[in-house]
């Protein structure tokens, strides 16, 4: 195999790397989180995390979805409920769709590799996801989307 061990492949059927998110997927559709397909998931991983920010966002990163203790066995489909959810910088729990306000953002779906299950519970947030999985990560990858609303509303 002449893949890279440490890298683990993002992909998603609906977008390419740096593609367009369809609209499903946003504030402006149906807000529902798209398929993610992981693969070269090294030997030993227990289970998967997954992070999705927004680093454009005007007033610094936005966190849209935090999901761990994901076996690595299962697909992350569209509308999933798999493994456990964090809080967003929405203030919910599961998934956030894309919403900026102004301009083309990008979104980072950052998916982690873990030796063991996190002990941490539903609805904590990135720090103690990122804490919990620190000297655990035995691979990473991402995959990266665009997305711009067509017409912002000013009132949001």
């Amino acid at each position: 195999m002449d893949k890279d061990n440490n890298n683990l492949i993002v992909e998603s059927p609906d977008f390419s790397q740096n593609g367009h998110i369809p609209l499903q997927y946003t504030c402006d559709g149906e807000n529902i989180n798209p398929p993610v397909n992981i693969s070269n998931i090294p030997d030993g991983t227990k289970t998967l995390a997954l992070i999705l920010e927004d680093p454009d966002a005007p007033s610094g990163t936005f966190t849209h979805w935090l999901l761990w203790n994901i076996s690595p066995g299962d697909s992350i489909t569209e509308k999933t409920s798999l493994g456990v959810s964090g809080i967003n910088s929405f203030g919910k729990t599961g998934y956030g769709g894309p919403c900026p306000p102004s301009g083309t953002h990008r979104y980072y779906f950052k998916v982690y590799a873990l030796d063991r299950e996190l002990s941490i519970v539903a609805g904590e947030d990135k720090n103690s996801l990122l804490e919990a999985m620190e000297g655990h990560i035995l691979a990473t990858g991402e995959l990266v989307g665009r997305y711009s609303r067509k017409k912002v509303n000013s009132t949001l």
